[in-house]
């Protein structure tokens, strides 16, 4: 756990914000009509045994309402998190793959693993760090969406399973008001055109539903060369109405590809190379569409390029709540949900220049054009003003199934001030899918590159038009693998809350239990004709397959206990503090199966989970049209993990402590609403690498913070929204650093009628660069890395019409 000097630290951090907040308290005037800056009576049903105000609760939440999300300009679901203080949310993988980390937490390979998205109260995907799974991949934000709310560490350790860092719940509308809108957003500097639709109202007295979704196509924010953007989604629900509750039948069906956009060349100092802006290009290109590979049985087969990240979900679910009598309530939740679909994309596992890749061959040999304009001709040391060659890995998953049934169940009586919930959560998750990775050589050039062939001293091709391997063999042909796992879980849950006077008191023990069964197999090498004309090529020679006719079993069990405890205390109705201890836990999953399965399918109890622990202190302050939201946070953090892009093993343990901020202020028509989050992380254990010891995780910035104000005029709406983060370390090895950098993006509205709507807005306004992760550690200034940045400035307009 963690020292006590630590918890005296922070102790005095929160008094002294205490003091200057309470002062400020004393100049407010204390009106009960006064606004409700932060939403603090807003009742919160995510991560909470039994609803309760923001207020009088003693977690950490914050609430987006859709106003917020338009000034805050996102293009993608994972962008629209970056506003909500304590997230870390690497919004640079596209419309999915983001890395989401909560105070200070770790992200080691990738992913949300501390971190549950839930739709409408209930998961998305049971793990949010599943390879080329993660949880972000199968959610779209559209208009359907009533609100966001985020809890923070806290009792997220009790309410869901593999979630101790926090939940992030998207909540649907369900036709409370009569009322709908229809819209078009079309790029302006880039080609996509999305309509959304939605509404919802009474069928009768005590029927409602709501309806909506949307549809795209175009290339998208980078050029890609092709239609990167390309399907939609469309949600219902149905609420029968009862004397004591209700009934909610809902479904969703989504089908949509958008283009992963992965690590790509650029200049350690975060310029970019002549030929590729690393803010607007993309390896992808309408020279490699299709691909050649065998698939999870082992038969040649196609993937295409332009699926990119595409979820295919189709789910249906239902909730009841139900009164009983005066002390007794019931409640449950179920869904089932069918996915598939796939992930491909390009991923620079080298880049190098033009006689080192050839010379990695054979001695002699040489790059050729394989297609393009130039197919044929040589290419040269100076090509695209840089003259450098990528070698590519085709990051090629068929998700096969990731369907999944979960139900949660609350019984909860009430005995006059005390609350006693007793709850039963139980899922099973499947992770079935098939990497099918195949290798290539192209030349660093935005806007459509071509492939390269490797031609031998003789003039030999060593390629069969960029392709120079059916597998990966520059990383020892690792990765042509099939997961057939599944896995369940059973969690009984107890809470109990109540109030005391001023106080509310809380505590909350869950007990998780779950067991992994299933097969998963590696890669053969095999000669195999893949093109089918019977001559056997050098690639052809030495084809990666998978070994189904010895597949390895999992067959293991975990278990964990968590707890929280929590209390806030009213000083008066505008101000109260809260305190909380918590013990959470995750339990591992899919990337185990990279060497950490024990040949009889068992795993040791130290890898199959890793723990939490949480303290958190926190006060809030509702003023006149002002509203402020301080917690003070510490967690110790196990860590057990695998990055597949290295080929590396994490096992670890981080200690972080920080202060989290959130602030709104209202005055007229003005509003400006913010965020800050410090973190001082550090490495404390380090099993495999302990030279790392004492260093700083991996891309944890000290400072993290949003801004977003906005101004209301008769007939226009006018916004601004800043996301900054200050300078971060690359690896853990803490050698590289990234620069700080702030985005700033910009919203108008004006109305043409009272339902008639003209938007403009802009994302990264002034074209600025931000790196969020790397693959080196260690580079120079003028040293070629592989990154992920932000994307460049991006412009939208936007149509609505509201009834």
């Amino acid at each position: 756990m963690i020292n006590s000097f630590k918890l005296t630290t922070l102790s005095m951090f929160i008094t002294s914000a205490l003091i200057s907040n309470q002062a400020l308290a004393q100049n407010v005037e204390q009106e009960q009509d006064e606004a409700d800056a932060l939403d603090f009576e807003k009742i919160i049903i995510t991560g909470t045994a039994r609803p309760a105000t923001k207020m009088k609760s003693s977690v950490s939440v914050s609430t987006i309402e859709t106003t917020d999300v338009e000034v805050a300009s996102p293009r993608t679901a994972a962008e629209i998190l970056r506003s909500i203080p304590g997230i870390r949310s690497e919004s640079t993988g596209g419309d999915g793959n983001a890395n989401i980390a909560v105070r200070g937490l770790p992200v080691a390979a990738g992913g949300a693993k501390f971190l549950q998205l839930q739709e409408d109260g209930l998961p998305i995907i049971q793990f949010g760090d599943v390879a080329f799974g993660n949880a972000d991949i199968f959610l779209r934000a559209d208009s359907t969406i009533e609100s966001i709310q985020a809890i923070r560490g806290g009792s997220a350790s009790t309410t869901t399973s593999n979630a101790p860092g926090g939940i992030i719940n998207f909540l649907s509308k369900t036709g409370e008001s009569e009322a709908g809108s229809v819209g078009v957003t079309m790029g302006v500097d880039y080609d996509s055109i999305r309509s959304d639709f939605e509404f919802g109202g009474y069928l009768s007295d005590d029927v409602r539903f709501h309806i909506g979704g949307f549809v795209r196509e175009g290339e998208g924010a980078r050029d890609t060369g092709y239609s990167g953007l390309s399907g939609g989604q469309i949600k219902a629900n149905i609420t029968r109405e009862l004397d004591n509750g209700y009934i909610r039948v809902y479904f969703k069906h989504l089908n949509d590809k958008s283009t992963s956009y992965l690590p790509m060349p650029m200049y350690a100092n975060g310029d970019s190379i002549p030929g590729f802006n690393a803010q607007t290009d993309t390896p992808h290109s309408a020279y490699l569409l299709s691909m050649t590979r065998l698939d999870g049985d082992n038969n040649i087969s196609r993937s295409d390029l332009r699926d990119g990240m595409n979820p295919v979900v189709n789910a249906i679910g239902a909730e009841v709540s139900l009164d009983l009598n005066d002390d007794w309530k019931f409640e449950n939740r179920f869904r089932i949900s069918n996915i598939s679909g796939s992930f491909v994309s390009l991923f620079p596992a080298e880049v190098t220049d033009a006689d080192t890749m050839a010379a990695s061959f054979v001695d002699g040999s040489s790059l050729v054009y394989a297609n393009g304009p130039q197919a044929g001709q040589s290419f040269s040391d100076n090509a695209n003003g840089n003259g450098l060659a990528m070698r590519i890995h085709t990051f090629d998953v068929d998700i096969n199934d990731f369907g999944s049934i979960v139900n949660d169940l609350k019984l909860t009586r009430t005995f006059d001030e005390l609350s006693l919930t007793a709850g039963y959560y139980v899922a099973r998750q499947e992770i079935s899918m098939s990497w099918l990775w195949n290798s290539y050589l192209m030349e660093v050039k935005g806007d459509n590159a071509a492939l390269l062939d490797v031609e031998d001293s003789n003039g030999n091709l060593l390629s069969d038009n960029g392709l120079y391997a059916y597998g990966v063999p520059a990383w020892g042909n690792c990765c042509q693998r099939n997961y057939d796992l599944s896995y369940s879980i059973r969690a009984p849950y107890l809470a109990l809350s109540t109030e005391i006077g001023d106080f509310t008191i809380d505590a909350s023990i869950r007990r998780d239990e779950g067991e992994a069964n299933g097969t998963y197999a590696g890669a053969v090498q095999q000669t195999i004709d893949m093109n089918g004309d019977g001559n056997l090529s050098i690639p052809e020679q030495s084809v990666s397959s998978i070994d189904n006719a010895n597949p390895q079993i999992a067959n293991y069990e975990w278990a964990y206990t968590s707890y929280s405890v929590g209390s806030n205390y009213s000083l008066n109705k505008n101000n109260s503090l809260f305190a909380r201890v918590s013990r959470g836990g995750r339990a591992n999953a899919d990337r185990l199966a990279f060497g950490k399965i024990n040949p009889d399918g068992s795993v040791n109890s130290e890898d199959s989970i890793d723990l939490v622990d949480q303290i958190e202190l926190g006060y809030k302050f509702k003023g006149k049209g002002i509203g402020v939201f301080i917690t003070g946070f510490m967690a110790e953090t196990e860590e057990q993990n695998f990055e597949a892009t290295t080929q590396k093993f994490f096992d670890r343990v981080y200690e972080a402590k920080g202060i989290e901020l959130e602030a709104a202020y209202n005055i007229g028509e003005l509003s400006v609403k913010g965020g800050l989050t410090w973190t001082d992380a550090e490495i404390t254990r380090d099993q495999i690498n302990p030279d790392v010891v004492g260093n700083t995780p991996r891309r944890q910035a000290d400072l993290i913070y949003s801004l977003t104000t906005s101004y209301i005029l008769d007939s226009a709406t006018f916004g601004i929204n800043l996301q900054g983060t200050t300078d971060a370390y690359a690896q853990d090895n803490n050698d590289l650093k990234f620069d700080g950098y702030t985005q700033v993006n910009a919203f108008a509205q004006y109305l043409i009628t009272d339902d008639f709507s003209v938007s403009l807005n802009v994302n990264n306004l002034f074209d600025a660069v931000g790196i969020t992760e790397a693959e080196e550690g260690s580079a120079n200034a003028s040293d070629i890395i592989r990154a992920r940045t932000i994307n460049g400035r991006t412009s939208s307009v936007s149509l609505r019409y509201t009834f």
